[in-house]
């Protein structure tokens, strides 16, 4: 019997030391898919349909700019109308009325071009190119809080699968301790008590078993799900090692303001904001101002009734009309011409008929609902708002930042904490299986330090991974490499 014991506990001593080191596990060894954090940065920036989207608002954002900047040229138009008119109407040839159809075509050009307006293009060409910067600073702020997220779900992944190494040596620690038990209440050597206590044991770790392994299945599936890419259970990540795990944190909350109140992407966008309804205020205001234009255009025309009138003769011809000579009626003569008429070619009237035009036009606003005035008021109001919204940024990313800074000292501390923890249920369980094993203490006893280090090593893995996250989220906001 004494040789089957110091086998069983031959066993278990080997089982426990792969229990308290699960952090050097590599998980599923037969994964087929190995994914690195870059690896899973930049599938989820290439997938992700919200930073699409805010892509495309950059992009809409720099038309605008570039839209701005060619209201300055100047505008050239052409027209072309063909058309035939019915029944009576003016030959628009001869300006003359006629009653008969005609078909007629007109052509023009014309340039204009925008001397002043009181400043207000110019203003809006600066308004849009802030406004251009800022919805790029956008697409970063997108990218970075993505990344953010990926790092999270990157890290409960790993969490997941350090838990379910843990439980899955507990499950292996108990399921060696009810063999052993077995061994020695088939030769009356424990109370069946003991052994019914391992067994409840074992039921209990393979429960936690199935629920770690749903743990790690659905972070999996929400890091798969933030990358867009479809589910794999053989998905695997490089590990992190134990050096960045427990790297201490250098830098002071005010000194992460300071740095992330130049560099975050989220602040800097506020500010460019203001800069932009600041010119955009310019550019209403311009509107009181007269618009000054000049324009030229040059025309042509063509009618199908258009026609030129050759002499051939002229001969007279006796009237229905007299006069009295000496009491006698005298018939009345006139001269009567005889024309060839000749339809103008179509190319002639588009050469002949050219017109042109200059123009310099000034449009002075004197009451117009008083739609310009509004429209400063409101731009006041944009700027007033966007003053606010710039303060806002700022009072926030600091409290975000402290309460940051907060959060990482206490989890560094609660690591601390634990490690020392972890030291000493360990030391605490391996005295008390040794004396369980000889039969010195009950099974309530082992039990007791049996799970107090099972929970010990749990807290020890959720500390650590959240201590690398509130790691994470302060360089996010320094402005530093999140990997």
């Amino acid at each position: 019997m004494k040789k089957n014991v110091l086998k069983v506990m031959g066993g278990l001593f080997t089982c426990l030391s792969v229990m308290v080191l699960p952090f050097n596990s590599r998980g599923q060894a037969d994964s087929t898919v190995v994914l690195s954090l870059q690896q899973c940065v930049d599938i989820a920036h290439k997938n992700n349909l919200d930073l699409k989207q805010a892509e495309l608002m950059a992009a809409s954002g720099q038309l605008d700019y570039q839209q701005s900047k060619n209201n300055l040229l100047p505008n050239l138009n052409g027209n072309v109308e063909h058309g035939m008119n019915q029944g009576r109407s003016i030959d628009p040839f001869s300006n003359s009325y006629l009653n008969q159809n005609i078909s007629y075509a007109n052509y023009g050009l014309y340039a204009g071009v925008n001397v002043f307006n009181g400043l207000s293009l110019m203003n809006s060409v600066k308004q849009n190119r802030f406004l251009a910067e800022a919805s790029q600073l956008d697409v970063q702020q997108n990218k970075d809080m993505l990344t953010l997220y990926v790092i999270n779900a990157y890290l409960q992944v790993l969490a997941a699968t350090d838990q379910l190494v843990q439980v899955q040596n507990q499950v292996n620690l108990s399921q060696k301790q009810v063999e052993r038990l077995s061994i020695l209440n088939n030769e009356g050597a424990v109370s069946p008590s003991q052994l019914f206590d391992l067994k409840g044991q074992l039921a209990g770790d393979q429960v936690t078993l199935v629920n770690t392994q749903n743990q790690l299945e659905s972070a999996k599936l929400s890091l798969t799900q933030l990358m867009n890419i479809p589910y794999d259970r053989t998905l695997t990540l490089e590990r992190i090692t134990n050096d960045e795990l427990l790297a201490r944190f250098t830098g002071s909350a005010d000194s992460v303001y300071q740095v992330a109140l130049k560099e975050l992407p989220l602040v800097k966008a506020a500010s460019i904001r203001k800069e932009s309804a600041g010119f955009g205020l310019k550019a209403t205001r311009g509107q009181y101002w007269p618009t000054i234009s000049l324009g030229a255009g040059l025309y042509t025309n063509y009618s199908s009734a258009a026609s030129t009138a050759t002499l051939l003769s002229t001969s007279d011809q006796q009237t229905n009309q007299y006069v009295l000579i000496g009491g006698a009626k005298e018939p009345v003569y006139m001269p009567v011409s005889q024309y060839n008429e000749n339809k103008i070619p179509y190319g002639n009237q588009f050469k002949n008929n050219y017109s042109t035009n200059i123009n310099l036009s000034v449009r002075v606003p004197i009451i117009n609902y008083f739609n310009t005035r509004n429209k400063v008021a409101r731009a006041k109001l944009a700027v007033d708002n966007s003053n606010l919204v710039e303060n806002n940024a700022k009072l926030k990313l600091q409290q975000q930042v402290e309460q940051a800074f907060v959060n990482m000292t206490a989890a560094y501390n609660r690591l601390n904490v634990l490690l020392q923890q972890t030291d000493a249920f360990a030391e605490s369980f391996r005295i008390t299986e040794v004396r369980f094993n000889e039969g010195v203490v009950n099974s309530v006893d082992y039990l007791v330090a049996k799970n107090n280090l099972d929970r010990a090593n749990i807290n020890l893995i959720n500390a650590k991974y959240e201590y690398v996250l509130r790691i994470k989220v302060l360089n996010y906001y320094r402005h530093a490499p999140l990997w």
